[in-house]
């Protein structure tokens, strides 16, 4: 493999190239996820491996477990390998960064999701970022994506399709005991708010992990359903040549974070409809 960038989080063409598993092998490693959540794929039809895309939706809690299922399912039914773009943080983890490699994620920097559309690979991007994982209570579903418009700035210039997306029940299999907002509160932020782990680390209070419970009193997550809906794709061909618009950039990002609200609202009124969640599951989710 080609050495990386001088530049920290920026890899050559060759560092992002990877060769998946075969998707029979990845969708059977995946089997106990399966089982255990029961996923439910809805629009699957919007993602066609002759016109790659920027999926964009909401991150949930810790978001480790849905993505995973939602790429293992893309890559089997629609042959679409997706490459995401992780947190930085992340690629500082020995093994772990190169685990996530293997799964298709790079480090996510704008040069680097540049690269990929340049080789016309389908990416997965999630605006709220560490923020929208580092959950707080009351935030389940909710966007979190602040000012942030690099995304939008990058599919206009590369003339890529957004493609809104949303993940729903990853949010319940948890219950908050405490979160960012109860660690600030302490005299233990007073003192670290003097440091670099501060605003390097912990990104001023925004990447603290909330500790939650699952299944019972364990960190175990409850097996809620997932439910993932992808909706239609929006076209940046009438916005070409205008990607250094800041004014532009926030126009079509609020028309993403209306698209993926709306995919949010449908798997609600899906999941409240839903019959066949099966009686265990029923019952491990309410008392769990």
């Amino acid at each position: 493999m080609a050495a990386r960038s001088s530049r920290r989080g920026i890899s050559s063409a060759d560092d992002l190239a990877i060769e998946p598993l075969p998707a029979a092998t990845a969708y059977r490693l995946t089997a106990p996820l399966r089982a255990y959540f029961g996923p439910r794929f809805y629009g699957l039809h919007h993602i066609r491996a002759e016109r790659p895309t920027l999926l964009v939706g909401n991150h949930t809690i810790y978001g480790l477990l849905d993505p995973v299922l939602m790429g293992v399912e893309i890559y089997r039914r629609r042959g679409v390998f997706i490459r995401g773009l992780a947190d930085h943080l992340h690629f500082r983890v020995p093994v772990w960064r190169d685990l996530l490699r293997q799964m298709g994620a790079v480090d996510g920097t704008p040069e680097n999701c540049a690269t990929l559309m340049r080789r016309g690979e389908t990416i997965l991007v999630f605006p709220g970022g560490g923020r929208e994982v580092a959950k707080r209570r009351g935030e389940q579903y909710k966007l979190v994506w602040k000012e942030r418009t690099g995304f939008v700035r990058l599919a206009i210039r590369h003339g890529y399709t957004i493609t809104p997306f949303a993940s729903v029940g990853p949010d319940d299999a948890y219950t908050i005991l405490i979160d960012a907002n109860d660690v600030m509160r302490t005299p233990l932020w007073g003192l670290l708010r003097q440091t670099a782990l501060a605003h390097e680390l912990l990104r001023d209070g925004d990447s603290i992990m909330p500790i939650a419970r699952g299944l019972g009193l364990s960190p175990f997550p409850r097996p809620e359903r997932f439910y993932f809906s992808f909706g239609a794709p929006l076209d940046m061909a009438e916005y070409s040549g205008r990607w250094r618009s800041r004014r532009l950039q926030l126009e079509v990002r609020g028309r993403v974070e209306a698209a993926v609200e709306r995919e949010i609202a449908k798997l609600l009124r899906r999941r409240a409809r839903d019959e066949e969640q099966g009686t265990l599951r029923r019952l491990l989710t309410r008392f769990g």
